[in-house]
This record gives structure tokens, sequence and C-alpha cells, in this order.
């Protein structure tokens, strides 16, 4: 996704039982920076108090040797986050570190609870003082109320009173506790070190970081317990009827293409998505090249496929990070500048197909395929791996208002116009489900398709909180 405009939500990272723990979550944090960039965070025990960390910024701007040294402990949740509710502040940092009633806890979230505002609403009416604007906090809340810790399995009660994706980390003194919601929209694995320390990370990516082993994923549903007396596992929440809501856009954009998301590997979903893309579309070129990064798997697919060529169009700059962190168009058309720079030599007259991921805003697009063509290129058809983004997503992916989205309100033709190529196809929704091992009912597609895999009724805006602008459900 060449605009990187879209924004996503936050990476995980536990580690139980090893007396490196909070180096070795550094490492898991900076594997896992691409989920987020606007804050990052580690709280650590040694069994007894929690200490906590965290600050704006990239993984290495945050901590240093002394900060890690200060929180040393042989257990440890991290996070890096990007926000889909409540802005980037210091206090919206995450893991979240509380004590209440029942002793200290700290939560980590990746996702987005659609009723967030409901709860916090109710919650505020009879009292309760809320120290962030994030959906995450209203955990706590619900964590502390009496009647609740009354309950015979607490966390099982207070997770039933959450709607949404949450995959969530939360540490005790004495316990590590993983969680995947119901429908399993974000993902969440288990691993092990060399050393029989238990690891939890959003992908796998952070094991490979740390030579620790991949388990397999925490299930939708599923509560993972890990202490000093090992891992156990629980069940909660009712049927969701044999469906799924695992979020393919991490497959096609934000996960890393080393990573095992879902059971599969996601270079080599991408690089099928890219040989049925050529498949479906077919077109007389010299050149398959890619938008990097996030089009290499995908083209490397369709010039496979097609036997056409693979080339490079564009150098990348390692230096500027990933331009979706940016809140202002401006910014990100600038900071794609920075990122990209067409190799002239390479591109003139030339025929291209340009691969693309997806397409959010198209503006960013079309600024690159201007500089393609004032470069020198004969012909531009673009391919992009993914049918049209048409609707919002309310489940942790930053996707603007509808009417920011090229595809909400325009025909295939209006955006070929709109972006300036020769030729534009989308993957069809069809082949994009037959590149993944799961039934088609497993996923969420809602971003392309508009089938939400639960209501939301007048979900709220961003900084609504900032604000005091809550929403009721209704």
């Amino acid at each position: 996704m060449s605009e990187s405009s879209v924004r996503h939500h936050c990476g995980l990272f536990g580690i139980w039982g090893h007396e490196e723990a909070v180096s070795l979550t550094y490492l898991g944090l900076h594997a896992l920076q691409h989920r987020g960039q606007e804050s990052a965070g580690i709280v650590s025990t040694n069994g007894d108090k929690l200490r906590r960390h965290a600050g704006l910024g990239l993984v290495r701007r945050v901590f240093d040797t002394r900060t890690l040294e200060q929180i040393r402990g042989r257990v440890a949740v991290g996070h890096v986050r990007y926000s889909t509710t409540g802005g980037p502040t210091v206090s919206n940092s995450q893991p979240l570190l509380f004590s209440f009633a029942g002793g200290q806890v700290a939560v980590a979230h990746n996702g987005n609870l659609i009723n967030a505002a409901l709860l916090r609403r109710n919650y505020e009416k009879v009292g309760h003082i809320f120290q962030t604007t994030s959906d995450t906090e209203v955990i706590i809340h619900l964590l502390a109320k009496p009647a609740h810790q009354n309950k015979k399995n607490p966390l099982n009660h207070v997770l039933n009173h959450l709607q949404g994706a949450y995959s969530l980390l939360l540490l005790f003194p004495d316990r590590m506790v993983a969680v995947r919601d119901p429908l399993g929209f974000r993902p969440l694995c288990l691993g092990r070190t060399q050393c029989g320390a238990t690891v939890v990370a959003s992908e796998t990516k952070a094991f490979d970081m740390i030579d620790a082993t991949y388990v397999r994923d925490i299930e939708p549903g599923e509560i993972v317990t890990i202490s000093d007396e090992g891992v156990v596992s629980r069940r909660f929440g009712g049927s969701t009827n044999g469906r799924g809501a695992a979020c393919i856009f991490e497959q096609i954009y934000f996960a890393d293409p080393s990573s095992m998301i879902f059971g599969e590997n996601v270079h080599m979903v991408r690089a099928a998505m890219g040989r049925r893309l050529a498949r479906e579309a077919p077109i007389e070129a010299d050149l398959v090249v890619p938008i990097p990064t996030c089009g290499q798997c995908a083209a490397t697919g369709y010039a496979r496929e097609s036997g056409i060529p693979y080339g490079r169009a564009f150098t990348t700059s390692h230096y500027s990070g990933r331009s979706f962190i940016l809140p202002t168009q401006s910014g990100r058309d600038m900071a794609v500048k920075m990122k990209l720079n067409v190799i002239k030599e390479a591109v003139a007259g030339q025929r291209l197909i340009v691969v693309e991921d997806s397409i959010v805003r198209g503006t960013t697009t079309r600024g690159k395929i201007g500089a393609l063509r004032q470069a020198g290129a004969r012909e531009i058809h673009l391919r992009v791996a993914s049918p049209p983004i048409r609707h919002p997503c309310y489940f942790g992916i930053d996707f603007p208002d509808p009417k920011e989205l090229v595809a909400h309100d325009r025909s295939v033709e209006d955006i070929r116009q709109f972006i300036g190529v020769d030729s534009l196809h989308y993957l069809s929704h069809e082949g994009m489900l037959d590149c993944v091992k799961m039934a088609s009912n497993k996923y969420c597609t809602a971003c392309f398709s508009g089938d939400y895999p639960l209501d939301v009724h007048e979900p709220v805006e961003k900084f609504a909180m900032e604000r005091g602008q809550l929403k009721m459900f209704t």
C-alpha cells in the first residue's frame, strides 16, 4: 500500500519465567514495531510489585539500558500502539497499570471495543473516574467492579461484557493471562524459548527475534493462564454458530511476511494472491514491479504466474519509517516522497505492471503513478492484490471515513481515471478467499464486502472521548 494511509492497531508481547524477560520483551516489541509506532511500554514483575515504563515514540526511543534495568524482572508484558480509540498521549500508552481491591493488574490490548463508549458512560454516571481516553480502560473498571469480583470466574464474566475485537495480555503479580475474543479478529500465538519460558505474541516474527519456537495459535474464545504452575487453558463466551472473524487484512497488508498468521505464512498467502491476480487479470507488459514494500510478495507471485520478468522501479529509504502514522494527508504524501524514489533508467520506455496490495484513499498511489509517468514509463497497468475497500473497519484498523475511501462511491473505471493508469484490476473477493486455507465464514472481510460479523450501531469517532462527545449505542 504505497499511500500507507491505513493505520493499524497494536502489537503484544509477553514472557513468563526468564531472567532476561524485560530485555527479550524489548526485542519482541522491536520485531512488532510495524504494528504500532505511536508509543511503547513494558510492565514487569518478579512476583511482587508490577513495575512499568512507557512513553511516546518508537521502541528504541522509549527504552534504553537504564530504563530496562530499572524494571528488570523474570516476567514481562509489552505493547506497541497505534490508537484506534483515544489519541496518542502518554496516558494512553500501554500496558495500562492499575491497582484495585484485587491487587495490581496491567492490561495490553490489540483491537477495538465497539461498546466501549456505552460502558464508559455507564460507569461515569455512577462516579467512576477514568484516567485515559482509551477503550482498553473500561476492561479495568469491569474487572474492579465488586459484583464482578465476587463471581466464580471474574475474568470470564468481564470478557462476556465486551463487544468487538480484542486480543489481550493481562499481568498480575502471580500470573499472566492471554485472551482472544470469541470471533478471533486479531492474531495471538503461543511459543516457548529454548530454556522453557512461555511466550505470547501477536506475530511469530517476535518468536524468531528471540529464538523461541512457535507452539500454536491461541484459539478464539480461549483464556490461557501462565504461571509457575504451568499453562492452563479454558474457554469463555457463548456460541458463535461456527462463524469466525479473523481479519483477512492481516494477511493482505499488515502482518510481517515472515510471520505465521491464522496458521499460514503471510508471504506465501500474498504470493498466492499475486498468482491468482495474474490469472484473473493478464496483460502484455515488459516488467512486473511492486510498490515497496507491501506489494513485493504479491508481485513475485504475479511475475511467476505470468512469466513476465520481475523488476524494480523504486528505491526505498530505510530511515523514514511507516508513513501511516502521520495524521494528515500532506504529511503522508511527504513521507512517501521521502521513502520512495523512482529509478528512471529502469522504467523509461517500459510497459509496467505495477502491483499493490491494496488501495485506500488512492491519492498517494496516484502520486507514485505520476512519478512513473514522469520517468518515462510507456504504459502503466495497476494490479491490486485485494478487492476494492468500500467500507470502514470498526474492529482495530483505522480506516478513514467512508467518504474518504476511493472505492466507496466509485466504479473501478472511475478509480482508474482518478489514479491515472492505462488499466486497473482488483483481485476478486472469491479469488482472495481461495488463497487462504480457512473456510470463508472464518474471516472478517467487512471492509471489502460490508458484511460485518457484529452489529455496529453508530460507532464512536476516534477522538470523541477527548472531546467529551461519547455516543451511546442504541
